[in-house]
């Protein structure tokens, strides 16, 4: 039963189909929090005139935009599009959740840095994306805090969830192949989409607004998390060490790009379980559970 508490709360979800914002229907579900999700057939976020008309006579209390154009080699050739949904369609959101007097919420990524610092990353620390999509999520990143005072950006990493991830593409390499090569110097923090919607709306109650960090606790290597993986599986065949120099790929990625996210435990009084964790409970949750194959 919903009380009447949760009934005053107004949350619209966009990108509701992707990795997190399923996450964040399955805890207010859970909650028994009231929603709208939606997603590009529902409501272009990169439209204005269909922003204008959507939230014309609509009253929410949070926004959550989940959309996302996450094809980090895809955007090296496709760059009016991922700036559209990365850095346009933010900061249309954010001027729309401006006019309702809404506290908006947006996520962006580890790639608006370069690796090289070589140690955790903080909010304090200076971007220097190496390729188009990272660009276009740290535009999306200072338009969006440039425009609205009520605004959560959260940076993640390396999520995985529901859909599509390194997780589910290393269990079917693990399928069709007796040996994989994986990466071991790209070197970051995976991150369970379950934690960062709990972690996220843990945060919004603080209406402590800024730029915060958030992936799972501990550092970990491509190697590493899809030896965790495999190790979960009882996988027999045989898993090489590789660089990212040994594959044609479009994007630079950066070779560390953990995020410290001790900001965020402090706002929260909390700290994110460890990366391994998280892969535990993604396998509980969704490959046991036959909800990915």
């Amino acid at each position: 039963m919903m009380d009447s508490k949760n009934k005053s709360i107004r949350i619209l979800i966009t990108g509701a189909n992707g990795q997190l914002g399923y996450e964040f229907q399955r805890l207010f579900d859970k909650e028994g929090i009231y929603y709208l999700a939606t997603d590009y057939n529902e409501l272009d976020i990169t439209n204005r005139e269909a922003l204008h008309y959507f939230f014309k006579n609509k009253q929410f209390k949070y926004i959550i935009n989940c959309a996302a154009y996450n094809n980090v080699d895809g955007a090296e050739d496709d760059k009016e599009n991922c700036y559209a949904i990365n850095s346009h369609a933010p900061y249309y959101v954010a001027k729309a959740a401006k006019s309702i007097d809404a506290i908006f919420v947006t996520y962006s990524t580890d790639f608006v840095f370069d690796g090289k610092k070589g140690a955790p990353y903080t909010e304090d620390d200076t971007p220097n994306p190496l390729s188009v999509y990272g660009a276009s999520k740290l535009d999306g990143e200072n338009r969006v805090l440039a425009e609205y005072n009520k605004v959560f950006v959260i940076r993640t990493s390396w999520l995985f969830g529901k859909g599509n991830n390194f997780n589910t593409q290393v269990l079917n390499w693990a399928k069709k192949n007796t040996v994989l090569r994986i990466v071991d110097d790209q070197i970051g923090g995976p991150t369970f989409s379950d934690d960062l919607s709990v972690f996220s709306w843990m945060l919004v109650q603080t209406n402590a607004f800024g730029l915060y960090h958030f992936s799972n606790e501990g550092i970990a290597s491509k190697f590493d998390q899809a030896q965790y993986v495999l190790q979960k599986i009882g996988w027999q065949g045989t898993l090489q060490r590789a660089k990212t120099s040994e594959f044609t790929i479009k994007a630079k990625r950066p070779a560390f790009s953990k995020l410290d996210s001790s900001k965020l435990a402090l706002a929260v009084g909390k700290k994110a379980p460890i990366w391994q964790n998280g892969i535990d409970r993604w396998f509980e949750e969704y490959v046991n559970s036959g909800v990915v194959e």
